[in-house]
């Protein structure tokens, strides 16, 4: 079994825009409570979770409020940073929104919802 979960993360850029970066989440493997197997895990240092429901989302330019992990469960989003590059994401991937500052990321639906995601921001100073 892989000790790492790929993920994608959306990162500021020099100039005021916004950029993908492939990057993967460390995983070991532990026991998470007594009665359970030993699994992989990776830590994500968090401050809350939100689970968020939208039937579209088709935004103007801007930048992530805070750090933070997106986990698609339903349907597809198109991310486009500010280099212009661009990427969908469905069930099961991992972004880590994390352009904070500057011009940031358009997202926008593909396909019919309702769409569905958890929003994990980071912990400060992760």
């Amino acid at each position: 079994m892989a000790s790492t979960k790929s993920y994608t993360g959306i990162v500021s850029t020099a100039d005021g825009g916004s950029a993908f970066e492939d990057a993967e989440l460390q995983l070991g493997e532990q026991q998470l409570s007594d009665g359970t197997p030993p699994m992989f895990a990776g830590a994500l240092a968090t401050t809350g979770v939100a689970f968020v429901r939208f039937s579209a989302f088709d935004s103007a330019p801007h930048p992530a409020s805070q750090p933070q992990w997106v986990v698609m469960l339903r349907g597809v989003v198109e991310v486009t940073a500010g280099d212009g590059s661009t990427r969908r994401f469905g069930p099961g991937d991992l972004v880590l929104a994390a352009d904070t500052t500057g011009r940031g990321h358009v997202t926008t639906t593909v396909g019919d919802g309702p769409f569905e995601a958890l929003v994990v921001p980071t912990a400060p100073g992760d």
